[in-house]
């Protein structure tokens, strides 16, 4: 399909349209640069973080363009997604420009990108063989959350999954889990292995007193009724500990 040639403003236009802080909106860039043709002409690749951004919320405010907008946006977020995708809409709004539509928009936008991560890890699990493959699976849920929380994985003999558990959800530093409450879980899923897996949003992986605790009491709990703690893995964003690949389990 051919497409009309972009057509320059004369200056007479120019002086018309330009804001009195001199900055253009992107309807006056050069089509090559304005994001939606930018994309349609080369790919999504070819965009930056803020110009797809600036796409998700459309518009920006009379003095900043929403690509400049969102420029300001991940600048406070140091140009990380990760730490964009845990703001709350609260605090998105708080940037001039961004209502709670726009806010809810980029949450949005943040959740598809998780489950899209998410539905690539279990596609690539058959069985749970590895640690690693226990952390690749709960990185997308976990790695964005700025709060504890516990889950358990319940499996088959052969180490495959057949339900995903949410145990327990505490502060910034801690979860507590009720045992009795895991275990009636994992009875109920009919699971004859499981996997405990919990976060630490301060980034250190290392276990605490209350992790090792909490590991041997389920040990000795699953024992009792048949059913094995295969592992307990601390998931932080870009590292894991496991207690089976230390031997403590």
């Amino acid at each position: 399909m051919i497409r009309k040639s972009f057509q320059p403003f004369n200056e007479e236009e120019l002086q018309q349209e330009v804001p009195e802080n001199g900055k253009l909106s992107i309807k006056h860039w050069a089509e090559e640069d304005r994001p939606r043709e930018k994309l349609l002409a080369k790919g999504a690749s070819a965009l930056t973080k803020a110009e797809l951004l600036a796409i998700l919320i459309g518009s920006g405010t009379s003095k900043k363009s929403a690509v400049e907008l969102m420029t300001e946006v991940l600048r406070d977020c140091d140009n990380k997604l990760s730490r964009l995708s845990r703001m709350s809409v609260e605090e998105l709004t708080r940037y001039g420009g961004i209502g709670e539509a726009k806010a809810v928009t980029l949450k949005a936008a943040a959740e598809i990108g998780r489950l899209r991560s998410e539905e690539d890890a279990l596609a690539d699990i058959v069985q749970f063989r590895d640690s690693n493959q226990i952390y690749r699976f709960m990185l997308p849920l976990m790695r964005d959350m700025n709060h504890e929380e516990c889950w358990a994985l319940m499996l088959n003999n052969n180490a495959r999954l057949m339900k995903r558990v949410k145990i327990s959800m505490g502060g910034m530093t801690e979860t507590s889990v009720d045992v009795r409450v895991l275990m009636k879980e994992a009875l109920l899923s009919d699971a004859t292995c499981m996997i405990l897996v919990h976060n630490h949003p301060s980034g250190a992986c290392r276990p605490s007193n209350d992790d090792i605790k909490l590991t041997e009491k389920v040990s000795a709990a699953g024992k009792l009724m048949n059913i094995r703690l295969i592992d307990h893995v601390i998931v932080t964003d870009g590292k894991y500990y496991s207690f089976a690949d230390e031997g403590r389990l």
